[in-house]
């Protein structure tokens, strides 16, 4: 058709010879540029409109941490794959976001989400057989954190600047910067500001200065080779990149003149090489202690919480975690299982919780990483005698029936019982027969006699086992274990009712045992033990229940078994763990069988609960602690806490007699009550 030849262009050219027909017109060279430009904006817009940004990013780029604290709201511990903690862009100072801008990025805030000048660096570099990195804005370097991988080729840098205009066309440019500084690298094992500023300064972000934040700055250029307790080259680096940084914000107008005179000296980062901390020694069990509150709570879901950003602020008291954990250590001093086999496999657990319920510290064995099985809450121990007070109590709140039909009577500290060694225990129809036939007895320490007329309040201060256990039949063990219940041992620790009960075949675990005791501080008034105040999630606040309260016994009762348990400590079972100064009450504990031996006391401020017992985690069975740390192991006492052996006998393991490992639960505590008594 003669409109198509007319269109077509005269190409090679007519009426030129040799090499100049090949040579294209002006002409010809504007149209196909034109063309040319054409197709590519065309291209462009197509590839513009079909890109999408990713619903989902970067796994790494929405991981976080999360970090426990202490009580005194200081850093205990993080967890999690990745150290990261997000900061809301308004809690990030704006001398902290100019110092970034001035060092990555000043025109920012004025740019389509692309530079055109880095474009054509890119390009010549690419076309030059370089890399494709250098002159990103930071809203390119965001989606390349956030959606992409780091590696430098041309279909990644376009796909970069694609996304990267189509999110500063979504988004606002604080969101953007916002996650640019919660997910961009700072090295020492930290992403975003606010870890990198823990990391580097040991502290807040918010804490930051323009000099420090010149500083953090420098880092995004490349943590490697700025930080400067890396080497004295990257020293000079970094120093150099710091003063850029400052005039940097004095030309763009964000720092003024006199300000920046006042930085001349460099903001010398800590020797730290990690942001993370170490969840050896006691902080790992605390740490899992702290992380299974919250999730019993089930106001956050496992995966939610490990996607991490959650702050957990503890009740855990530091100093008196750190001197559980030397009382502790200082005990176990004595053991030496390389000499004595009696010394192998002995485990030692401690706890101590307040009136309110606040597990203050615990002890859960040599340490975390080296043991994650947390002996403090251990529920396979008996409590052995350490549960008599729980008897004492419920006899002194409901009474006791001592003939059949007869009604119930109530009972005092002054009321007499039979304290005779080898007295038979008896129900209103008779001797209580065990399931071989035998009449169960009562077998007292070493064998003494106390008479067939002793005060109860008596009974408990030299723990006399013939009496405790006649007066667990007598107030009714159904009535114990409700009673042992409400003062906060968990049901499913309680052992048997056979009168074995009485003298502890339950197990409960230190914490628990802590928590029982300190009701009785508490003038009788039970709170659910717990260990976490406050949760947020990058400042936001996690509703938590408030813990559960309840009236266990009257503040009367509560008041005598204190009594009669600061009696034990003056005069009595307990005297070993005596503090001058301090006024406490308290009960050594241990079995018929020697396999376990407590110390639980308790002071109007808290109460502490230690245990030791031997046991191979390979077998989770409870070996004898007879011999351990040299001790000789002779108790002077028959039997089992439970239905009786061949003796046809209850009672406990020597408490006036101790062998020194029985006597060590009693040392712990001494020692740690008296460096705390100490604290002002």
């Amino acid at each position: 058709m003669p409109w198509l030849r007319r269109m077509r262009p005269a190409y090679p050219r007519p009426g030129r010879d040799g090499y100049r027909r090949w040579i294209p017109s002006r002409r010809q060279l504007l149209g196909a540029f034109l063309i040319c430009t054409g197709l590519l904006t065309a291209g462009i817009t197509v590839a513009y409109w079909r890109t999408e940004i990713p619903e989902d990013p970067n796994s790494f780029a929405t991981q976080q941490d999360n970090v426990y604290f202490w009580a005194d709201g200081s850093e205990m511990a993080t967890t999690g794959w990745v150290s990261r903690q997000e900061m809301p862009l308004e809690r990030v100072p704006e001398h902290v976001r100019w110092a970034v801008l001035a060092a990555e990025n000043a025109g920012f805030y004025s740019d389509p989400g692309i530079s055109p000048s880095g474009i054509l660096r890119a390009l010549s570099r690419m076309v030059g057989g370089g890399d494709t990195q250098g002159g990103s804005t930071i809203t390119q370097q965001y989606v390349k954190n956030v959606y992409l991988t780091q590696d430098q080729t041309f279909s990644r840098k376009v796909s970069e600047m694609l996304l990267a205009i189509k999110m500063d066309n979504t988004f606002s440019k604080d969101e953007i910067l916002e996650g640019y500084l919660n997910t961009s690298w700072f090295g020492r094992g930290t992403y975003g500001i606010q870890r990198a500023s823990q990391a580097y300064y040991g502290k807040e972000v918010t804490q930051l200065n323009p000099s420090e934040a010149a500083f953090m700055a420098s880092l995004l250029k490349g943590a490697g080779l700025y930080d400067p307790t890396l080497g004295p080259r990257n020293r000079e680096r970094a120093v150099e990149r710091w003063r850029w940084t400052l005039d940097r914000m004095v030309a763009i107008g964000k720092l003024s003149p006199a300000e920046r005179a006042r930085y001349t000296t460099f903001p010398e980062p800590t020797q730290t090489t990690s942001g993370r901390t170490d969840l050896n020694g006691q902080q790992g069990y605390l740490v899992e202690l702290a992380k299974s509150y919250v999730m019993r709570t089930e106001k956050v879901g496992e995966k939610d919480f490990d996607l991490g950003g959650y702050q957990i602020h503890t009740t855990f008291d530091r100093k008196r975690t750190d001197a559980l954990d030397k009382a502790v250590r200082e005990a176990r001093r004595r053991l030496d299982p390389e000499k004595r086999k009696a010394d192998t496999f002995v485990r030692t657990g401690a706890a101590t919780v307040a009136p309110d319920g606040r597990i203050l510290a615990v002890h859960g064995g040599p340490g975390f990483v080296k043991q994650g099985f947390n002996e403090a809450n251990a529920v396979t121990v008996p409590a052995g005698s350490a549960f008599a007070p729980f008897v004492y109590a419920a006899a002194l709140s409901d009474g006791v029936v001592r003939e059949r039909d007869a009604p119930r009577r109530t009972v005092t500290p002054a009321t007499t019982y039979n304290g005779q060694n080898n007295a038979s225990v008896m129900t209103p129809e008779g001797p209580y027969w065990d399931r071989n036939g035998k009449v169960v007895k009562g077998e007292n320490d070493g064998g003494k006699d106390w008479g067939t007329s002793i005060t109860l309040r008596d009974a408990m201060i030299h723990s006399v086992n013939s009496t405790v256990l006649q007066l667990g039949m007598d107030t009714g063990l159904d009535r114990v274990r409700t009673y042992a219940r409400r003062a906060g041992l968990l049901p499913s620790s309680l052992g048997e009712q056979v009168p074995g009960f009485a003298l502890g075949n339950s197990t409960p675990s230190a914490i628990r045992m802590a928590t029982a005791y300190g009701t009785f501080a508490a003038k009788g008034t039970h709170t659910e033990p717990y260990s976490v105040v406050r949760v947020t999630r990058n400042g936001s606040e996690i509703d938590l229940p408030d813990p559960e309260t309840g009236r266990a016994f009257s503040a009367e009762v509560a008041g005598q078994v204190t009594d009669a348990l600061t009696g034990a400590m003056e005069e009595g079972t307990g005297r070993a763990a005596r503090v001058p100064g301090v006024r406490a009450a308290g009960k050594t504990g241990t079995t018929t069988d020697n396999t376990a031996a407590w110390f639980v006391g308790y002071t109007s401020k808290e109460a502490t609960a230690v245990v030791l017992y031997r046991m191979d985690l390979r077998k989770l069975e409870l070996l004898p602690l007879d011999g351990v740390a040299g001790g000789s192991g002779e108790t002077g006492e028959t039997g089992e806490s439970g239905e009786t052996g061949e003796t046809g006998e209850a009672g406990e393991s020597g408490e006036a007699g101790e062998t020194p490992g029985s006597a060590l639960p009693a040392t712990i505590w001494r020692d740690y009550t008296k460096t705390v008594a100490a604290r002002p």
